[in-house]
């Protein structure tokens, strides 16, 4: 897909905003878990946490009394990660016991690192333990008179959270990136079905100009109705123009044919002097160009007609058959090998009139032999159709390239011997260019002149 697209705008866009989604759903969902995970751990740390504080405020309680282990056996276990610690602080030295688990070492405080105490009169945080661990503490300062005031606390190994919430963040990440894929899949999905309508318009536009189609067809959305309606509009208009013009080339031809037809007649009733024969002679290249321009304008007309398409061959043999037979007394064969799939992008007869052209000059000049051959090329660029290389040859003598200029010049001729007006290579010329399409001469493989007409094909 292109990326000035409607389908990749479309698609990128939703792809920007899926991933901007899912990431900050990600990153809510991981908090929410990590939080979650943290309360749970703090729940646990609080239960032992009032399971001491009980066991300090029991009155008559030997001095050496030894707390037992909370039901959790890492409190035994050195250095385990699991500690709990109880100091009394109203004594000039602080007396201090802790679980068997920390050892000799001391657990530091959550008040001397700026922690505030909650509304439950509890102290959390993070602490540096032992051995370079990082703890999840709970303290509270417990006031029980004149038993004294003790400072306890508890902390854990914060590996369980931070374990507990990398797995989550695994798990949440596989999920949302086979949720990604599949919301993808339907973006995609989404885009294609949703642009169909413009795609088959497309389709349909092109089913036109091709000639496959005179119309836009079927039902629409909402959306492009009025787009299609639109179209069809405007071929319709086109038609009428073209038809309109087609109407004015003929009266302009009609109001002009026929003074000069007057003029022509009356010169011809002085033929003998002078002045006549110049209007006559005038009058015959004043005829030539009338009819040259008119027919030049009749053709771009058609040209502007969508909708139109011509199989070639059957053209060409039609054109063969009938070369053969103009040219009989002279005995001049016309050979043509057109390609069955070749099709022209335009009027049969704009076909005929070109080609036709180029065959007749090549039989007039030919010794024998005139060869018509017809190529289709494929598109030279992306978006452009294939091209139509109509190739005429002929075993005349041939032209040199002034001779060539000089006959491509509109009524222009080398030998005024030959029938014609001499404007049957120049009107080609101008026809092919209407079409999109142009005219060449070189030397044919036979020796004599070869003609190659290049046109739009389909």
């Amino acid at each position: 897909m292109r990326a000035s697209s409607l389908a990749n705008r479309l698609f990128l866009s939703a792809t920007a905003w899926l991933v901007v989604i899912l990431a900050i759903t990600g990153v809510v969902l991981s908090s929410v878990y990590k939080n979650a995970t943290e309360r749970a751990f703090d729940r646990r740390l609080n239960l032992y946490l009032r399971t001491l504080i009980a066991e300090v405020a029991t009155p008559d309680e030997p001095p050496d009394r030894q707390f037992q282990s909370l039901g959790e056996p890492l409190f035994e276990l050195p250095l385990s990660g699991w500690y709990w610690q109880i100091t009394r602080t109203d004594t000039e030295k602080p007396e201090v016991r802790s679980s068997r688990s920390l050892w000799d070492k001391k657990l530091p405080k959550l008040e001397e690192q700026g922690a505030e105490l909650t509304a439950a009169g509890i102290r959390l945080g993070y602490v540096d333990g032992p051995e370079g661990q990082n703890l999840r503490m709970v303290e509270r300062p417990v006031d029980l008179g004149a038993d004294g005031k003790y400072l306890v606390s508890v902390a854990g190994d914060d590996t369980e959270i931070f374990d507990e919430t990398r797995s989550f963040d695994y798990y949440l990440g596989g999920t949302f990136t086979a949720l990604g894929i599949v919301l993808l899949l339907t973006t995609v999905f989404q885009v294609r079905f949703g642009l169909a309508p413009l795609k088959r318009i497309s389709e349909s536009i092109a089913d036109i100009r091709s000639g496959r189609a005179e119309r836009l067809e079927g039902e629409f959305p909402v959306e492009i109705a009025p787009l299609a309606r639109e179209t069809n509009a405007l071929i319709e208009a086109n038609r009428e123009i073209v038809e309109r013009a087609r109407t004015h080339v003929g009266n302009l031809a009609h109001a002009i044919k026929t003074p000069l037809s007057v003029i022509v007649n009356e010169a011809g009733a002085h033929a003998a002097e002078p002045f006549a024969a110049k209007v006559m002679e005038q009058a015959d290249v004043m005829r030539d160009q009338v009819a040259h321009h008119l027919e030049r304008a009749r053709i771009a007309a058609r040209v502007s007609v969508v909708a139109t398409v011509t199989e070639v061959a059957p053209a060409i043999e039609a054109l063969r058959r009938t070369m053969e037979k103009i040219h009989r007394d002279r005995g001049i064969v016309v050979e043509a090998k057109a390609d069955s799939s070749a099709k022209f992008r335009g009027e049969r007869q704009d076909l005929e009139e070109m080609v036709g052209n180029l065959v007749d000059n090549a039989c007039k000049w030919a010794a024998s032999r005139v060869f018509i051959e017809v190529l289709v090329e494929a598109p030279q660029q992306a978006g452009a159709g294939p091209r139509l290389r109509i190739i005429v040859d002929d075993d005349g003598r041939g032209l040199s390239e002034a001779e060539r200029a000089q006959v491509s010049r509109r009524g222009q001729r080398l030998d005024e011997s030959k029938p014609g007006s001499g404007l049957g290579l120049s009107i080609v010329t101008d026809l092919a260019a209407l079409y999109g399409g142009s005219l060449s001469l070189g030397g044919a493989p036979t020796g004599g002149l070869r003609a190659e007409l290049v046109l739009p094909g389909i």
